[in-house]
Order: C-alpha cells, then sequence, then structure tokens
C-alpha cells in the first residue's frame, strides 16, 4: 500500500472525514487520517472517545479489502489489534486484546478500535479502521473506569506522527497475511494475545454474574465462553460483559 496521511487540527471525528473521502473517491487504500483533538471522537455501537488536545494517537486508516468475503469482515479487527499489539511490544508493554477490540495492559485500557465497513456484493469493498491509543495523556476526567497512557507506563514522551507511521507498518504486515490467505497465522496470533483466553473469570449477562474461561472465537467474531458445567455458549458483542 502506498501511505498518505493527512493531518487535521480539529474533526468531528476522523472516520466521518474518512468517510466522506471514500464517498467523494478523494482517498486512496493507504490513506491514514489524523487529528489532534475530535469534537465527537466515536468508540464501539456510539460510546465516545475521551483525548485531551494534542496528547494521543486518533486516527483512522482506509483500506480496501476487496479479497475479503463480508463473513470474515471480523478479520479485518484482528489484524488491527494485533498490529497494535506488535506496536506496543516494541515499547516492553505487556498488552492483550480485549475481545472484541480494546488493548489492554494488565486491567487498564490503553486503545481501542472502531472499524466501519462497507460491503459489495458478497465482499468488503472498504474500510475505515478507526484507532485511539493514549500516548501524553495524564489525566482522564470523563469518567472512564481503567484508561491509562503509554507515558504513564514508560514515563517517556511520544511523537504523535512517528507512532502512526510505525502502526502504519505494523498493520500492512498484518494486512497482507490476510491478503495472502494466511487466516491461521492471524488466529493463533490473536488467541495468543486474548485477555483471559482459557483463563476462569467472571463474566455478566443481563446482571447477572457467572464463571466461565474463553475457548475461542467463532467464525463471526463471537466470543465462545465455556462455564464450570461444560456447556459452551457465543455470544455477540454487548451480549456479555467481562467483570473486571
Amino acid at each position: 500500500m502506498d501511505k498518505n496521511f493527512i493531518f487535521l487540527t480539529e474533526t468531528e471525528s476522523t472516520n466521518n472525514y474518512a468517510n466522506q473521502l471514500l464517498l467523494t473517491k478523494a482517498a486512496m487504500e493507504g490513506t491514514v487520517v489524523m487529528t489532534q483533538f475530535q469534537t465527537k471522537g466515536k468508540g464501539q455501537q456510539g460510546n465516545s472517545w475521551e483525548s485531551g488536545p494534542g496528547k494521543n494517537l486518533l486516527a483512522s486508516y482506509i483500506l480496501q479489502p476487496k479479497f475479503l468475503n463480508a463473513a470474515r469482515q471480523f478479520y479485518l479487527s484482528k489484524a488491527v489489534s494485533l498490529a497494535l499489539t506488535d506496536l506496543l511490544t516494541e515499547e516492553n508493554i505487556e498488552v492483550s486484546i480485549k475481545w472484541p477490540n480494546d488493548i489492554y495492559t494488565g486491567n487498564k485500557k490503553i486503545a481501542g478500535i472502531l472499524i466501519e465497513n462497507s460491503i459489495v456484493g458478497s465482499n468488503l469493498h472498504s474500510a475505515i479502521a478507526g484507532v485511539g491509543l493514549n500516548l501524553n495523556q495524564t489525566d482522564f476526567i470523563s469518567g472512564a473506569p481503567n484508561p491509562v497512557s503509554l507515558t504513564q507506563l514508560t514515563g517517556k514522551n511520544y511523537s504523535i506522527e512517528i507512532i502512526a507511521e510505525r502502526l502504519w507498518e505494523k498493520l500492512e504486515i498484518r494486512y497482507n497475511e490476510l491478503k495472502s490467505g494466511d487466516f491461521s497465522s492471524v488466529d493463533n496470533a490473536y488467541l495468543n494475545r486474548l485477555f483471559h483466553y482459557q483463563t476462569w473469570a467472571f463474566y455478566a449477562k443481563q446482571g447477572e454474574v457467572f464463571e466461565a474461561r474463553i475457548t475461542g472465537i467463532g467464525q463471526f467474531g463471537q466470543l465462545i465462553l465455556e462455564q464450570k458445567g461444560g456447556t459452551k455458549t457465543e455470544y455477540l458483542f454487548k451480549e456479555v460483559e467481562f467483570v473486571i
């Protein structure tokens, strides 16, 4: 992919801006929209994303995964999640992927992902991978329960532009694995990084807390939980919550 970075001082949402570029055919695959501040930053299913102005990586990576069947679209989430963990591992940070696509270090959230896909026929046509990575912020005021930034973990200050380019390089590697059809490598890497994988932990469904362990990820990205009695259940996003 050829890379093309677009730098904005402020925008409602980098995903929205990237979508407008796609609608007007003004963006090629590999375009990255970055901003210092989002006035309406988006998380999964309408959640907001807190970020102080100029403190963190707020970026949307435009992809055109026309090779990928729509039934396999969760692989994009896997690829982007793995790219982030690949990047953070280079900073000597122990990280995991909290299903479906939050990035955790210990029990604290350092990054989140929002992927918006366009489908034509049976395949994906385009995808916007929005990434929020906490870099240099030290005060979080939104009431989010467990945020943490890279600077809080390492004591260093980070160039947002350099981190964005490094993430682009990591994403290209994982994206090319999908292009080549190497889904098993992506699957194995994702499970190896999965938060609470094969570990007994507590979850909640409609207010009821139960103990289970993650045994895998379903074909369409479902979380597979096994309870103590051996019963396995597949859950879609928001159908079950981690109790942390």
